[in-house]
């Protein structure tokens, strides 16, 4: 198998927050509706990064929520700069990583902007060898994508009407990160017709299993 090819494989309370199954595997990560091939989504970078709400303007539910999705964007864009930084990516691979690890910056900036003086700071990482090849790498970002839809779309009922149409301009990329990296490594970018949220625990257990350590 070849660079390019992957082988094998702050509690946030309802109302409304849907329990869902065991956290989704590698073999069903990327579950939307959304085909998208590599060079095509190097358009689609969040021109100035999208736009939230004003700090002081966050309710609590608001805040609780955005508090667990900027963990999620410190874990992808600490994952990117690690793997760009080991230097062992190549081809469409590498293409991909670094597109993506643009994009996150943004998605993170536009998170911790919303929390202001709020947001927590960013915590340690341990990726072990998930960024020290092309397969392995594929696998982890899969997985990783995957994640951060699903800790989006858990959060959708848990915050306002704003912060929720904003978020809908970031899952949406997140969407096509998992897509993407899915059709470089021959696998089918949208296997299933729907997604499956993660309520909180669920997405910060996913974190730690990626390498966030707090």
């Amino acid at each position: 198998m070849d660079s390019e090819t992957r082988t094998g494989a702050g509690e946030v309370p309802p109302p409304g927050q849907l329990a869902v199954p065991e956290r989704s595997r590698r073999s069903d990560f990327v579950k939307r509706g959304v085909i998208v091939g590599g060079v095509a989504l190097a358009g689609a970078a969040v021109a100035g990064g999208p736009r939230l709400t004003d700090a002081a303007q966050l309710s609590q539910p608001d805040q609780r929520a955005l508090e667990l999705l900027l963990l999620v964007e410190y874990t992808e864009e600490a994952f990117y700069a690690e793997a760009l930084r080991r230097g062992e990516l190549s081809g469409k691979v590498l293409q991909y990583a670094q597109t993506v690890a643009e994009q996150e910056k943004q998605h993170l900036e536009a998170i911790a902007g919303a929390l202001g003086g709020r947001a927590e700071s960013k915590p340690e990482f341990d990726f072990g060898d998930k960024t020290g090849s092309s397969e392995a790498f594929a696998t982890a970002a899969g997985d990783l994508e995957d994640l951060s839809v699903a800790a989006y779309n858990g959060q959708g009922t848990n915050v306002s009407k704003e912060i929720l149409a904003a978020a809908g301009k970031i899952v949406s990329v997140e969407a096509r990160h998992a897509a993407w990296i899915r059709s470089i490594v021959g696998e089918p970018p949208a296997p299933d017709t729907t997604d499956t949220p993660q309520s909180a625990n669920e997405v910060l257990e996913g974190l730690q299993q990626a390498g966030m350590r707090r």
